[in-house]
């Protein structure tokens, strides 16, 4: 199983903050203060318990994690050690968080350290805030004055914006594409974990090469669901049938064979082996390997019932955006970040225009009256990717003909399509 880094070293330099110093940053010091210092080791420890070595969910909980783990590495550098360009935005987002502290009064500085206390906790992270801090960048190097009317006075909307005497309202949304994927990653991560000894000492008493292949037509979504998976994989294999057609209220289907895949040899390691089962059960399989003694392989792919709909999930969020969160008073610009995506899913979406295609259908309904432009981006173009892994500038940007302000040409900058 492999992972997208999220913060890769070799970047481009197109951050919209200041890099920073090559070395130890002191500005880390006043972010962990605005946290709590209590908060921010507990956060560290929670993590660290997580993120366990040898474990699928372990290092996922690392990749999501990816940017508290480099603040905590960044504050730790001392001048010998140069931070990547990657690093140093990173660390640039949490000095504006600072700033902008500073130019609250109490009591919007009380409801920002609320937000980051709240991307400290559980399976949150700091990526909305960031986001939130990264947008108003954006905007503000486009020639746009901002004002964070939801932190200073508690407005649905998180920004306005004003340029040439033209204003908008923005509202920043993070979405998961695991909203969009009827087998959500973390629930297989588990699964994995979960069953990977059961395998071990089963191919210790059965030697070969097997794959297991399982249709999902509900998808997994929830420990009840992982719990039930895993119990019939176990009675299965204990059992020794060849297939388990499932019972009343379960339609996956297992089915056991020997693992017949060309151009395999039996000394093949499990990342090159994944590469060719990628290329067989295609992009959105989620895939396993267990390795045994004497070349003895034991493979796990699994595909729900349905394509992922990463790209309606965040459709439907705009929907909700729409209407929760612009009044109508004022153009809408709804920004959204999408995380838990890899490079390939990132890079599909846009290529197949899945995530265009998505938008766009959304821009002629009713909510998106109030909607005059989309933005789209994730942590490739956070962090500064090059392309392919990211989109061509900062972020995709779409806007919507139909809504009165789409020819205000002040409002241009931060609402022109970029494709």
């Amino acid at each position: 199983m492999t992972f997208a880094n999220p913060l890769p070293g070799s970047l481009q330099n197109g951050g919209r903050f200041p890099a920073g110093p090559a070395a130890e940053n002191p500005g880390l010091d006043a972010f962990v203060a605005l946290c709590g210092e209590a908060a921010w080791a507990a956060r560290l420890a929670d993590i660290g318990n997580r993120a366990q070595a040898g474990s699928l969910t372990g290092r996922a909980a690392q990749q999501r994690h990816a940017l508290e783990l480099a603040l905590a590495r960044l504050s730790g550098r001392r001048a010998l050690t140069r931070p990547s360009v990657a690093e140093r935005r990173v660390c640039a987002f949490a000095e504006e968080a600072v700033r902008l502290a500073d130019s609250l009064p109490e009591g919007p500085r009380a409801r920002l350290r609320d937000q980051l206390l709240a991307g400290l906790t559980g399976e949150s992270t700091l990526i909305p805030l960031f986001h939130l801090l990264r947008t108003a960048g954006l905007l503000r190097e486009a020639g746009f004055t901002i004002a964070f009317t939801g932190l200073a006075e508690g407005t649905p909307h998180d920004l306005l914006v004003e340029r040439e005497g033209a204003t908008a309202a923005v509202v920043c949304e993070t979405v998961s594409a695991e909203e969009g994927r009827p087998v959500h990653r973390g629930d297989w991560y588990a699964l994995v974990d979960r069953i990977t000894p059961e395998l071990q000492a089963w191919l210790a008493a059965h030697p070969g090469r097997y794959l297991l292949k399982m249709t999902l037509p509900d998808g997994i979504s929830g420990p009840d669901q992982l719990t039930l998976l895993h119990q019939r994989i176990s009675e299965m294999l204990a059992a020794e049938r060849r297939q388990d057609l499932g019972g009343a209220g379960s339609q996956a289907v297992l089915k056991l064979d020997p693992l017949m895949l060309a151009g395999t040899q039996a000394s093949d390691q499990a990342g090159g082996l994944l590469a060719r089962l990628r290329a067989q059960f295609g992009p959105e399989a989620h895939l396993a390997v267990t390795t045994g003694g004497s070349g003895s392989v034991f493979v796990m792919a699994a595909r729900a019932g349905r394509e992922n709909e990463v790209a309606a999930a965040v459709a439907r969020r705009l929907g909700q955006a729409a209407e929760a969160r612009l009044s109508g008073a004022l153009p809408g610009i709804v920004a959204v970040f999408l995380e838990d995506l890899d490079r390939t899913e990132w890079r599909g979406l846009r290529d197949r225009l899945d995530l265009e295609g998505a938008v766009r259908r959304f821009l002629t309904s009713g909510p998106a009256r109030r909607v005059v432009a989309v933005t789209c981006a994730s942590r490739f173009e956070m962090f500064g990717a090059s392309p392919p892994d990211a989109a061509e500038g900062a972020e995709l940007r779409f806007r919507n003909p139909g809504h009165p302000a789409a020819k205000v040409a002040a409002l241009a900058p931060g609402i022109l399509s970029s494709m």
